[in-house]
């Protein structure tokens, strides 16, 4: 009988590529993974694992197996929600991760509904980059998180994850009011001044360096600040320009001007396949919906790069 857990390993592995990262993502020793993983091929009879040197690669037998390792692990989440949905009232705890500007302005409004309409769930909130969401969420470190995408910057497909829409909202560039250089597009006329950006590795990070691309040409990043709130004082301060979301900049700051731009920025509630029906993600999105600011738009539809 094949392990389900052994079954997550190999899933992760033929998503992370190495046995290191899938041991960091997961909190293992490198050895302990690698063991895991042995004892899977002897359960399974065949060689899964191709190692050469320091590098390993699965056998076809083995990227077969993670097909059906996703709807083994699929079917288990299905299930549970069906357990859950059995149960007299919810209860216990939900491990919602979030970033920070919808940390703000929608995850408290949407746990005051939940206290009131559940009072038995014990909301758990983690503040986190998008990015690192994924790997929280099959880990098991997460129960829900909320994600977003930007254009330029499509959301990828992540193995084992779900989504559901939730809202887009309009993208602004923030410059110091009263500075206007010349030119009709509201991105490239800022390329000779700096800017100020998220840290490398951010989808904000990501988002920004492309737009300046589309616009034709490489932005000069003076400071590097994730929090929105420190960029539009900063911006105010005169230390550059930053593109910013309509969460990002809920009020007209003094000496900032927000000129709004013609994309977006979408965001979407994550959970792990399968995990869709069950009754406490399906309450917390529904809150999510009731707290949401009521001038919140769809916003100008998705633009991807030009190649």
């Amino acid at each position: 009988m094949l392990d389900v857990r052994r079954l997550r390993l190999l899933r992760e592995l033929a998503h992370r590529g190495t046995i290191a990262a899938v041991a960091e993502a997961l909190a293992f020793s490198p050895s302990a993974v690698s063991q895991q993983l042995s004892v899977l091929e002897r359960e399974a009879g065949v060689p899964l694992l191709e190692r050469t040197g320091r590098r390993v690669a699965l056998t076809p037998a083995g990227r077969n197996l993670v097909r059906h390792a996703e709807a083994v692990l699929e079917r288990l989440e299905l299930a549970g929600s069906e357990l859950a949905d059995a149960r007299q009232g919810l209860a216990g705890s939900l491990r919602i991760g979030t970033f920070p500007s919808a940390a703000r302005a929608i995850v408290p409004g949407a746990l005051t509904v939940l206290a009131r309409e559940h009072p038995g769930l014990e909301p758990m909130v983690a503040e986190m980059d998008p990015a690192r969401v994924g790997d929280a969420l099959r880990a098991g470190e997460l129960d829900v998180a909320l994600v977003h995408d930007y254009d330029f910057v499509p959301a990828p497909q992540e193995p084992g994850l779900a989504t559901e829409p939730l809202f887009s909202e309009a993208m602004y560039l923030a410059s110091p009011a009263g500075a206007r250089p010349a030119g009709d597009d509201p991105v490239g006329r800022w390329r000779e001044h700096p800017w100020i950006m998220g840290t490398p590795g951010t989808l904000c990070r990501t988002m920004a360096a492309r737009a300046c691309e589309a616009a034709g040409f490489t932005p000069r990043v003076r400071h590097q600040v994730d929090e929105f709130a420190t960029v539009l004082a900063l911006v105010a301060a005169g230390q550059g320009v930053a593109l910013v979301p309509r969460l990002g900049a809920p009020e007209q700051l003094a000496g900032v001007t927000l000129t709004r731009l013609g994309m977006c920025r979408r965001t979407r509630t994550a959970f792990r396949s399968g995990a869709a029906a069950h009754p406490a993600v399906a309450a917390f999105t529904a809150a999510l919906r009731t707290a949401l600011p009521p001038d919140l738009d769809e916003g100008p539809p998705a633009r991807a790069l030009a190649p």
